[in-house]
């Protein structure tokens, strides 16, 4: 008969072989669209649950995918992945180092063909308009393959039109990634001397990719709405047809799922004697396995219940936890006089991996303790971090940085970033859509996230957080496409900001 199970561990090891049959790998990280290299020691395959587990020890940190495909053509390894079952499926790309170059120049090829296809599929739907070019946007690094088309169409030398969408495998991408370099090159484009004039924007994508932009284009400027359409792609590319105009009230048709207020959390005896050996820097946050200690954000230690007893991990390279015993107890004593040490403003080494690791959950972490450093006039609690808004269609969607309430009941979705990010307008704008659609309807105020306090009856108001040299050089034109409708503020914070929070400058940005 038949085993599944069988079947689950003999495509893991032999996706453990292919992987191991290379030294070094270059991964294209999906989400924020950029390519990395990983040793074939930081990438970890195992079968677990009926399921093949995919493991990336990578610059970002660690992540985990659940493996639905994945195919080896020598050349490449294309892995169709997703973070939890059923959840929004992503391709990822990896490529052998060694043969990098040959394979880059492949998919450059086959990325190209798709943007002619794509060129020649949206001319047909649009009378009297020939295609003038079409090419790839730049790759993110010396020799990377563009992954989005840059079309041009001409209409016998009275306007041109711009067009562009995902020519990467799957045709899955960041719809964020793609708007804001779209609205970049385009401005770009109609700021050229000659004619035809540039007079219109195309996007073009599968329906997923097409319904994510949409609720994206509803919340741009009026004139800029008028610029755009929107073509759908069948999944075969055998067509591409214009989608309806955009009606921003539809955004808010949809009742969302309810939302439950997180339950009061429950700190054990063992992660409250740890937290008081730190308090001002060490939090507890809790998950359905256990719970994992913060020292500024950075997590720590784990503890968890295995078999009714307790354990206690502590590191922060996992491969190299170690379980808290008898035995270890002065090597975990010296760790946390490590962390006092290096995870500090004024530490003597700023390029140790306590100091380095993740500084947007320091950040974070800062601000949680007391927000109104950010905004006196926010609530200092409740407040919520890494908040997730649930949405219909059912998806995986980003958790918000924080989400607070003003003193006059306005809601605030807040993003940080402390390094420069060109999608942190658009970041924001989805966490608005989100929040702003459990408002309408309701569901904040019934959960009763922020206790009894009413929440007013105007949109959330959107911060967008950095420090001052870390706003990416495009911010504020991009912020300049949102529709005025939506308070859009800008707070820049000093540089030394782990030493201490100051918003040197608070300015509306659209």
């Amino acid at each position: 008969m038949h085993d599944v199970n069988d079947e689950v561990h003999n495509s893991a090891r032999e996706l453990a072989a292919v992987i191991a049959s290379h030294g070094e790998w270059l991964y294209t990280e999906p989400r924020r669209d950029q390519t990395i290299p990983l040793r074939r020691g930081e990438i970890e395959v195992r079968a677990e649950r009926h399921r093949i587990w995919l493991t990336c020890f990578g610059e970002y940190g660690v992540q985990i995918w659940r493996v639905v495909n994945w195919d080896w053509t020598e050349v490449k390894l294309l892995i169709q992945a997703e973070q939890r079952a059923g959840g929004v499926r992503v391709n990822l790309l990896f490529l052998p180092r060694a043969t990098a170059a040959a394979a880059l120049e492949v998919i450059a090829a086959e990325r190209r063909e798709r943007s002619r296809k794509m060129a020649e599929l949206v001319a047909a739907e649009m009378p009297g308009f020939v295609v003038e070019r079409a090419s790839l946007s730049p790759g993110v690094g010396s020799g990377q393959p563009g992954r989005y088309a840059r079309i041009v169409l001409n209409e016998k030398g009275r306007r041109r039109i711009a067009v562009t969408g995902s020519v990467a495998d799957g045709g899955n991408a960041s719809p964020d990634v793609l708007l804001s370099g779209a609205m970049l090159w385009f401005n770009r484009l109609k700021d050229l001397v000659g004619k035809p004039a540039f007079t219109g924007l195309r996007f073009v994508g599968l329906k997923p990719m097409c319904d994510v932009l949409e609720r994206r284009i509803c919340l741009l400027r009026e004139s800029l709405r008028r610029e755009i359409e929107l073509f759908e792609l069948a999944e075969d590319w055998t067509s591409a047809k214009r989608r309806t105009a955009f009606n921003a009230g539809s955004l808010w048709t949809t009742k969302p799922p309810l939302i439950r207020r997180p339950p009061e959390p429950i700190v054990s005896e063992t992660a409250a004697a740890i937290a008081a050996q730190a308090p001002d820097a060490i939090d507890v946050t809790r998950g359905g396995r256990g719970e994992t200690v913060r020292f500024h954000g950075l997590a720590f230690a784990r503890i968890r219940q295995l078999l009714g007893k307790e354990h206690v991990w502590f590191g922060i390279d996992r491969a190299k936890r170690r379980v808290v015993t008898d035995r270890s107890l002065p090597e975990f004593g010296s760790y946390l006089d490590e962390l006092r040490e290096h995870r500090s403003a004024d530490t003597s080494d700023r390029n140790h991996a306590m100091y380095r690791g993740a500084p947007e959950n320091w950040l974070e972490s800062m601000l949680r303790r007391d927000v109104t450093q950010l905004d006196p006039g926010l609530r200092l609690a409740p407040i919520y971090a890494q908040f997730r808004a649930p949405f219909d269609p059912p998806s995986v969607p980003r958790p918000v940085d924080l989400l607070a309430l003003r003193q006059d009941g306005r809601l605030a979705v807040i993003e940080l970033k402390v390094a420069a990010d060109r999608e942190h307008v658009f970041q924001g704008l989805d966490y608005w859509t989100r929040i702003e659609l459990h408002r309408r309807w309701g569901t904040i105020q019934r959960a009763r996230l922020f206790d009894d306090a009413m929440i007013a009856d105007e949109p959330p108001l959107v911060y967008l957080v950095a420090p001052m040299l870390s706003f990416h050089r495009n911010f504020s034109a991009l912020a300049q496409s949102v529709s005025p409708e939506i308070e859009i503020y800008r707070f820049d914070l000093n540089e030394d900001w782990r030493a201490g929070i100051k918003v040197t400058r608070r300015v509306r940005c659209n």
